[in-house]
């Protein structure tokens, strides 16, 4: 994967590969001692809550999608659903 600036990604669209809008990225978590991204922490879109995403969600009623589902990062972080 190409290695990206965590700035250039704070508050990017994200996407599923079905093109369903699912929200913006507010944080992302990474494991300490290796440093490897481990979750994508998304604000969900009005309305996502209703979408039967089969994410986790934190207190905060954020999704957590593991870093694995990333697909592509352009102009939308598209992730696999």
């Amino acid at each position: 994967m190409t290695e990206m600036l965590a700035r250039n990604l704070s508050n990017k669209a994200v996407m599923g590969s079905d093109g369903t809008e699912v929200g913006t990225l507010h944080n992302v978590t990474t494991d300490l001692k290796t440093g490897h991204l481990r979750d994508l922490v998304i604000d969900p879109e009005t309305g996502a809550e209703d979408a039967n995403f089969a994410f986790d969600r934190d207190e905060d009623g954020r999704y957590r999608v593991p870093a694995n589902r990333i697909e592509a990062v352009k102009d939308y972080i598209v992730i696999r659903r």
